[in-house]
């Protein structure tokens, strides 16, 4: 839908305010990258060099180093104060705007880490559910040693039997086995 479709819309409002009167548009997310771009290069020490290169420069040339004809900002330097409140009362805004973006990001990516934790813990938790559940038919089940060592035990017996001269047909679970 185009710009051009709002005024034929009926759940869109009409704005038929002169062009002075409205509001002037802007893009919030333009101006949001702008603000963080801001304060991410106010927050380095190659502003604070550039920073400090113009005050000096500004005292030096409006001290008596300088040329008195174009000196433009004598001794209290009230216009470098002007300069430098103006400088922050624009840095400040767009710091706090820079700060509540990254925590809007923050709570984002702690929400998303906070969901990726309780899979992983549910996750987690079936898994002990179903190695436990393993565990215990494993108790139930006949492992290869213990058969081994229960043939072992028959073999045996059947031996001892077989040595003693006793019919093999009372020996419970060997009916039908002769001794060699």
């Amino acid at each position: 839908m185009g710009r051009d479709d709002r005024g034929n819309r009926l759940d869109v409002p009409r704005d038929d305010r002169p062009a002075l009167v409205r509001r002037p548009a802007y893009d919030p997310e333009m101006f949001g990258n702008f603000a963080e771009g801001f304060a991410r290069f106010m927050g380095t020490a190659r502003f604070l060099a550039y920073m400090t290169v113009l005050i000096i420069v500004w005292l030096l040339w409006n001290a008596p180093f300088g040329p008195d004809r174009y000196r433009w900002d004598e001794y209290p330097f009230i216009f470098l104060t002007l300069m430098l409140s103006l400088q922050a009362s624009y840095a400040a805004p767009l710091i706090l705007l820079a700060q509540n973006r990254q925590e809007a990001r923050d709570r984002v990516s702690q929400d998303q880490d906070r969901e990726t934790t309780a899979r992983a813990q549910f996750d987690m938790e079936f898994l002990a559910r179903e190695v436990a559940g393993l565990r215990h038919g494993m108790g139930e089940v006949a492992t290869r040693d213990f058969l081994r060592s229960e043939l072992r035990t028959l073999l045996n017996d059947l031996a001892d039997q077989a040595r003693s001269g006793e019919p093999t047909t009372g020996a419970p679970g060997a009916e039908g086995l002769r001794p060699p």
